[in-house]
């Protein structure tokens, strides 16, 4: 059995000093990339930029940018399918949706800047994954979704619209559960609607609970 697990942020450069991103810190992934060594699987951990000391047994290939995220990630679930591997892919990274339309070679002065940004949408790694599954049944698909309204509606759609098997839904405004902390409240939401809420729980205990109820699922 192969874990493929993405963590923590993007950077989307505009020039070599200026990016978009957001204040994932990676702790998640990081707890889910350490549970699934723990259990003895073979587990790739393709991070973002973090500060997080890579967990024990676990391959890391770092990244900066969306692309460079689905680059990794998809070769990697490849490589796993055409090996005859199971492979379960649990995403926990902050991808970027949004990238500059241009990355400027050298820093941009403010006489260069008009104040307009003009953006292009960057692919969606699980919904790739999920068309590569759509012939490989030996592929799981884990998302998070960190939401700040209609948490578990938006879970549910994105569950549905990403081909998943289930989703890790969170609001990211509740306390003890935003980027950088070290606790979460999460729901395993669906496919068919149902929802499993946990209770506050280290990241640690979550990332146990989110590879039990792959096994209760059959996935692993």
């Amino acid at each position: 059995m192969r874990f493929v697990v993405t963590a923590g942020p993007t950077r989307e450069h505009l020039d070599p000093v200026r990016f978009l991103s957001n204040p994932s810190t990676g702790k998640m992934g990081f707890a889910v990339a350490a549970a699934a060594a723990r259990c003895g699987s073979v587990v790739t951990l393709v991070a973002g930029p973090v500060a997080l000391k890579t967990p024990r047994g676990v391959r890391r290939i770092d990244v900066v940018s969306a692309r460079e995220m689905l680059a990794a990630t998809v070769q990697v679930v490849r490589e796993s399918l055409d090996a005859g591997e199971e492979t379960a892919v649990i995403a926990t990274a902050a991808v970027a949706d949004w990238r500059p339309a241009r990355c400027a070679s050298r820093k941009l002065k403010k006489s260069q800047m008009t104040g307009n940004l003009r953006l292009v949408r960057n692919t969606d790694i699980l919904k790739t994954l999920s068309r590569i599954r759509s012939h490989r049944t030996s592929l799981h698909l884990v998302g998070f979704a960190a939401e700040t309204d209609h948490v578990l509606a938006e879970a549910a759609r994105k569950c549905q619209e990403k081909g998943l098997d289930f989703i890790v839904a969170n609001d990211v405004t509740e306390r003890g559960c935003g980027f950088g902390s070290d606790t979460n409240r999460v729901a395993f939401v669906h496919p068919d609607g149902t929802v499993q809420r946990l209770p506050l729980l280290t990241k640690r205990q979550v990332a146990s609970r989110i590879l039990a109820h792959l096994k209760a699922k059959g996935k692993i």
